[in-house]
């Protein structure tokens, strides 16, 4: 077969239509394989894995946070020293706790993601072929991570400073103070994930943040402090008390996560 015969019969077979037509083949272009699409779970590590190797590297918002709890709790310290000795702290220690792990939290969820916005970060996960809802999962898992961290600190120095002298033998079983907390910390996790990244292109972050923050968190707070109070005081209805409360905490953090998943796509294109 002459050479013109076998180039003509190569073409029509890798670039024609198969009924012998010759299509002219496409010199100088490299065929570059589809890639295929990176699945959710990969895309959900990759986000986790780099902010926490970020936070290993500069340790920058778990020391933050954890030394601004310990300043809430040594002004509940200097605020309470001259309540005098038939003061039970027991009765408002739920509060205090909570009050003191919202306040962390409003911080740190605040660095989480303005730390990104300074160096450009978050355009360039905004430019990459990144689920806007996974992003969402990645960025709320990794502040409920640093928060809890926080707790596991900041409980055992806020019993030890506020409730060692106090009446604790019809205190609940630990399990049930660490659910109430875990429930708390999702919900605040979730919705403040979603508000930090709404504020974070406002001026004033902080007191955006702390506006929009407080009053949507009013119901999981009063769950929460309410189960709380019921393990601490021991009340005789405890279990009911507890369980009542801690389904509303529950149902909080599911209606508020699954509103956050759907809306921050908007968020993120407004």
């Amino acid at each position: 077969m002459p050479y013109e015969d076998r180039v003509l019969k190569r073409t029509s077979g890798l670039g024609g239509s198969g009924d012998g037509s010759t299509d002219p083949p496409s010199l100088g272009r490299p065929v570059t394989p589809a890639r295929p699409k990176i699945s959710s779970w990969r895309q959900f590590k990759a986000i986790l894995r780099k902010d926490i190797v970020m936070e290993l590297r500069t340790k920058e918002m778990i020391t933050s946070m954890g030394l601004y709890a310990l300043l809430v709790l040594i002004i509940y310290y200097v605020a309470l020293s001259q309540a005098g000795s038939n003061f039970d702290v027991s009765r408002i220690s739920a509060g205090l706790l909570l009050l003191a792990i919202v306040f962390t939290s409003m911080l740190g969820l605040n660095r989480s993601l303005v730390h990104e916005q300074d160096q450009g970060q978050l355009d360039a996960l905004l430019l990459s072929p990144i689920d806007r809802p996974i992003l969402f999962f990645g960025k709320a898992v990794t502040n409920l991570i640093f928060l809890l961290i926080v707790q596991v600190i900041i409980t055992p120095l806020f019993y030890f400073i506020f409730m060692g002298n106090a009446d604790t033998a019809a205190m609940g079983p630990l399990w049930m103070v660490a659910l109430a907390l875990l429930l708390g910390s999702i919900g605040i996790a979730s919705v403040g994930t979603l508000l930090a990244t709404m504020s974070v292109n406002t001026k004033g972050k902080d007191f955006v943040l702390a506006v929009i923050f407080i009053p949507l968190m009013f119901p999981l707070l009063l769950a929460v402090v309410t189960a709380l109070n019921a393990v601490v005081l021991g009340n005789p209805d405890m279990t009911s008390v507890f369980w009542r409360f801690t389904g509303i905490a529950f149902g909080y953090d599911v209606i508020t996560t699954v509103i956050a998943f759907a809306l921050y796509e908007f968020i993120l294109g407004v």
